[in-house]
């Protein structure tokens, strides 16, 4: 019997064993697609009790908390931060197979050397651990980071945001870590959203753009582009329901746009038109840029529309699509490919039925540099161990699993770094059982550099992080 998550936690070999903790565990980390707040990473936040870094904005408890009948103020609501505290603790033991558990439990361990299992008989002591190390300058924001080895970080960020916790971060000499924006666009392409001719207006304000027509839309687009570009962007993020590609005239998609500039409302397949214009004009532009562009799909949104309504987005309560995204997907990369406008893509389905349709289609359009197309780290529902090497094993079976990318966050939380360690722990695991079945010979000396790449250095070359590693 194994110790509860210790020294060799999911590592069931002694090749693995040695790959981890020779190669993989001092290796850094570059966290390319997150949601933190550069404000926080400016101001150097300190956070008062282990709950507001842990369960504040983490929809991922939340769900479990929901789950096991809490009752929603001591979720979000007006609970106190002490009793919000103790329903995750109570909950907790219930959650045997749920990634949170791990996760939580290295965070506790790696952050606040506290080894305690996590229930609410313990969540007292727990409590005033942590309470009394996140009083230390160590343990804010800057040292958290610190901690983790983490070399750089790519917010999310809309391109009417002005930027200026980054620009405070950049001229900071005090700073140690590289901290750029990701152009999330979502806003400018949803036609068929609430909201749409209000952000056009916003986005022609701070763009300095009058936005009365498409060309002058990708236009003020195009401004905000090349000043994340000169902050130090490195790719964008698209939040896309379904993948679309249904090509419209300009003469349809311009009369497409000024009904969405007054409001008036949009047919699927006028949406459709209007959001495939603008991402292959975004395509293009990234392409010219040598931006990433990651493209997210699969994903139900505000299923609940009740809570929706109390609680708004991204508070626990999507789920996945089973849409068939494969043919639309094809058309759109093939267009760009035509154009030779293609620009470095990681691809991403909440649904895992997705993994081999992604696998195959990357192959398709290989080529530029090493693994130009990547089908994305385990995302979102799927970063559970078995999502993770449901992922790595598709990728490996369909491509080549050395020019991988690896892990990202995808969170809130600057606690959440561990997963990077958790999705090492599970390659280094499924490599050393390939070695030790015989499937692969055991050259440790290259099997160790390919696992440090999968792990940072594959991911510096590609967002160009470094580019010399």
């Amino acid at each position: 019997m194994h110790d509860f998550m210790g020294k060799d936690f999911l590592l069931k070999t002694e090749t693995a064993k040695t790959l981890y903790h020779n190669h993989c565990a001092s290796m850094p980390i570059i966290d390319y697609h997150c949601h933190i707040d550069a404000q926080q990473i400016m101001e150097n936040k300190q956070f008062e009790n282990i709950t507001q870094a842990w369960l504040s904005g983490d929809h991922y408890k939340w769900r479990l908390m929901r789950t096991m009948g809490v009752h929603e103020d001591f979720v979000t609501g007006n609970a106190t931060e002490r009793e919000k505290f103790q329903k995750f603790c109570e909950t907790m033991p219930h959650c045997i197979g749920n990634p949170v558990y791990h996760w939580a439990h290295l965070e506790l361990q790696r952050y606040f050397d506290c080894k305690l299992v996590i229930n609410g008989e313990n969540a007292q002591e727990i409590w005033d651990i942590t309470g009394h190390m996140l009083k230390q300058d160590s343990h804010r924001v800057r040292g958290l980071i610190e901690q983790s080895k983490v070399e750089a970080i790519a917010t999310t960020d809309d391109p009417i945001d002005d930027l200026k916790w980054h620009r405070a971060l950049r001229d900071d000499s005090v700073n140690s870590v590289v901290v750029v924006p990701t152009m999330r666009p979502d806003k400018a392409i949803n036609i068929d959203k609430a909201g749409f001719a209000e952000y056009i207006t916003k986005l022609s304000e701070i763009s300095g753009i009058k936005i009365s027509n498409v060309t002058d839309l990708k236009n003020a687009l195009l401004k905000r582009i090349v000043l994340f570009s000169e902050m130090g962007c490195r790719a964008s993020d698209h939040g896309l329901d379904y993948v679309i590609y249904r090509r419209g005239d300009e003469k349809t998609v311009e009369e497409i746009f000024q009904k969405g500039l007054i409001g008036d409302s949009i047919t699927q397949t006028e949406a459709e038109m209007f959001k495939t214009e603008l991402m292959l004009f975004f395509g293009r532009e990234f392409s010219r840029l040598g931006w990433v562009m990651q493209l997210h799909y699969g994903a139900q949104r505000n299923c609940n529309t009740a809570m929706f309504k109390h609680l708004g987005p991204d508070t626990g309560f999507d789920a996945i699509s089973v849409r068939d995204s494969g043919e639309a997907l094809v058309g759109f990369l093939d267009a760009l490919a035509q154009e030779g406008s293609l620009p470095k893509t990681v691809l991403y389905s909440l649904n895992p039925n997705d993994n081999a349709l992604l696998g195959s289609i990357i192959g398709c359009y290989q080529g530029e540099g090493v693994g130009k197309m990547q089908h994305g780290s385990a995302w979102w529902f799927n970063d559970t161990k078995r999502g993770m090497e449901d992922q790595i094993l598709t990728l490996a079976s369909f491509g080549v699993l050395g020019a991988f990318v690896g892990m990202l966050t995808d969170s809130r939380s600057f606690l959440s770094y561990t997963r990077h360690e958790y999705f090492r722990r599970i390659l280094c695991n499924l490599l050393g059982n390939l070695v030790e079945d015989g499937e692969y010979p055991k050259d440790m000396k290259f099997l160790g550099t390919m696992v440090e790449d999968i792990s940072y250095r594959n991911t510096a070359r590609y967002f160009g992080f470094a580019a010399n590693v």
